[in-house]
Order: structure tokens, then C-alpha cells, then sequence
């Protein structure tokens, strides 16, 4: 049987029929084709080996220091340290020249000091908003208690 007379015989609609995962009509279809045709009969053999190498695959699960995103060695959590204290120390510092900024030249607001609050605001709401989630997701968390 060439190709072309398989019709809607594809691998996809074999693999189906493996997984069970057909209607009753369309499991029928597949399996009296089966019988007739050695290609398609073929293909679902190396399909059916394929499915059993995979399900009896064993994988080994990492340990879970593996899974901890927190730096690993005294080098990198410095550095992850010194990063997160220059940012703070840059929000810090920008609000504080804005505020600044701000008061000792009232009258004329300049574009820029408009832009950094703006930027402070925006980070500022985000991380808040960030922060509220965590504090009704912990109330509901199933997981809170759960210890590595």
C-alpha cells in the first residue's frame, strides 16, 4: 500500500490508538488497518517500544540543594549580597536627592525630578504589590509547612 492510499493514517492518529485515547470508531478503523497494512503496522510497533522505553526510563532526581536558588559559595552570595544592598542604596539615594530636589526648588518642578518619582513610584508599586500577594498567598498556601 503506497502512501497515498493511507489516507488520514498518520503517526499522530496511531499514537492515539496506542494511548487508548481514540473514540470507539476511530480505534476500530485504525485496528483494521493495522491488520492489512505492514507499514502502519510497522510504525506502531516502534511507536509501542518508544512508549515503553519512556515509561520505564528512570530518571535520577536531583538532590535538593540542587533545587535551591540561592547562591551556593561565600564568592557568589557576596556578590548577590552587594548587588541587592547597591540597588536598595540606589532607590535610597535617588528618592532622597528627588525629595531633595524637590523642596529646594519648589516652584519650578524640573521634568526630570517629575520622571524619577514617577520611576520610584512604579517600582515602589510593583514590589508592593508583590508583597501583598505573598501575604494572602501564605495565608492559603498548602505548602508553607512543608520543609526541604
Amino acid at each position: 500500500m503506497t502512501r497515498r492510499d493511507h489516507g488520514a493514517f498518520d503517526e499522530a492518529l496511531i499514537s492515539g490508538y496506542l494511548d487508548g485515547e481514540l473514540t470507539q470508531a476511530d480505534a476500530q478503523r485504525v485496528r483494521l488497518h493495522l491488520e492489512d497494512c505492514a507499514e502502519c503496522n510497522q510504525t506502531a510497533d516502534e511507536l509501542r517500544r518508544l512508549k515503553e522505553a519512556t515509561m520505564t526510563t528512570e530518571f535520577r532526581t536531583p538532590v535538593d540543594t540542587q533545587w535551591d536558588e540561592t547562591p551556593r559559595n561565600a564568592a557568589s552570595r557576596i556578590a548577590h549580597n552587594f548587588g541587592w544592598l547597591l540597588a536598595i542604596a540606589w532607590v535610597v539615594g535617588i528618592g532622597a536627592y528627588l525629595v531633595w530636589q524637590f523642596f529646594n526648588d519648589a516652584e519650578s518642578i524640573q521634568f526630570e525630578s517629575m520622571l524619577g518619582f514617577a520611576l520610584l513610584l512604579a517600582f515602589g508599586l510593583i514590589i508592593l504589590s508583590a508583597l501583598i500577594d505573598r501575604i494572602q498567598t501564605r495565608r492559603t498556601d498548602p505548602y508553607r509547612k512543608v520543609k526541604k
